[in-house]
């Protein structure tokens, strides 16, 4: 945490207009980014997030207005497709960027092993990021963006397309990194997550819409917010309801999850390149069995199988089916 300066800096723009050719990008846009909170800018396709964000790390030239940004060694950026090299190892990613930022010695040893663990990615060092799943990909994406501690810290939609899990992750990896004192200004299209930002910009088309915090955005919105709690019956024809038949798989006569039934034609692998058979001793190897008879209700299904990269276990003994919905 740095200690030697006051969380009261502000960084961002103020009436900042940016124009392609004859088309406006941002149209005046005002957007503050203060130490020690995180700012998120919220929109659409075509909104112009990922525009103010280039134009505050100062790769994009704004026409008028006012940029306010620290020294380029001492920002940090992840673009929306993480911004890894597919080709380098989780480790050869980290010691690229590093390189760039002039760090090394035990100083990024520290650092390389602080962030591998706070991204729980330590057991996939050795595996190339074009193997990673899309999570993992960009957790090392924004382990590499704050490798050398800036002071402010630039994220281009860093969770879409990102899976739950690894999305709670990033978003406490995300405020730990604010709560040390970073200015952090993200971009998203989730309103759920903008909901977790100390502040909001919502733009659309390039112009501010509303603008503050959570309640000042939503008090600027016109309408009725209600909630309503989910029914525990299942709707049946006609309006009725009946209840819910959990483990019964629509229209496949009262199959039973678990129970697959046995396909028409299908084929069963003894094995497969890079997998490594765990099922327990006396029980059927892992198999996946696929059907392309349209009368069949299972579609296909795996039973007990294990996907192995080296030490990391991607799939451990899973069984699923899929069935033909009725007709």
């Amino acid at each position: 945490m740095r200690t030697n300066r006051e969380l009261d800096v502000s960084y961002g723009l103020t009436a900042v207009a940016v124009c392609f050719d004859d088309r406006t990008a941002l149209g005046g846009v005002d957007f503050a980014v203060p130490e020690g909170r995180v700012s998120a800018v919220v929109g659409g396709d075509g909104a112009g997030k990922s525009t103010l964000l280039h134009c505050l790390a100062g790769t994009v030239q704004h026409a008028r207005g006012e940029v306010r940004r620290p020294a380029k060694d001492v920002l940090g950026f992840m673009p929306s497709q993480s911004g890894t090299w597919a080709n380098l190892t989780v480790d050869e990613n980290i010691s690229f960027v590093s390189s760039a930022y002039g760090l090394g010695g035990s100083a990024l040893r520290r650092r390389r092993e602080e962030l591998l663990e706070r991204a729980d990615l330590g057991s996939a060092r050795n595996r190339l990021a074009g193997d990673l799943s899309g999570g993992m990909r960009h957790k090392l994406g924004f382990i590499m963006a704050i490798l050398h501690e800036p002071e402010l810290l630039l994220l281009d939609e860093p969770s879409t397309g990102v899976d739950p899990v690894s999305r709670v992750e990033l978003w406490r990896m995300i405020a730990e990194t604010a709560a040390n004192g970073t200015a952090v200004a993200l971009s998203t299209t989730y309103l759920d997550e903008a909901e977790r930002s100390s502040s909001i910009l919502s733009a659309r088309q390039g112009v501010a819409v509303a603008s503050g915090t959570v309640a000042d955005v939503i008090d600027q919105v016109g309408g009725t917010i209600t909630a309503r709690t989910a029914p525990t019956t299942t709707p049946a024809r006609g309006g009725a309801t009946r209840p819910s038949t959990s483990g019964i798989h629509p229209g496949t006569s009262g199959v039973r999850e678990g129970t697959p039934p046995r396909p028409r034609r299908g084929r069963v692998p003894t094995g497969s390149r890079g997998c490594r058979d765990r099922t327990d001793a006396g029980s059927a190897r892992g198999r996946t069995v696929s059907t392309a008879a349209p009368d069949v209700p299972a579609l296909g299904y795996v039973d007990s199988v294990t996907q192995q990269f080296g030490d990391h276990v991607a799939v451990d003994r899973v069984s699923l089916s899929s069935f033909h919905a009725a007709r």
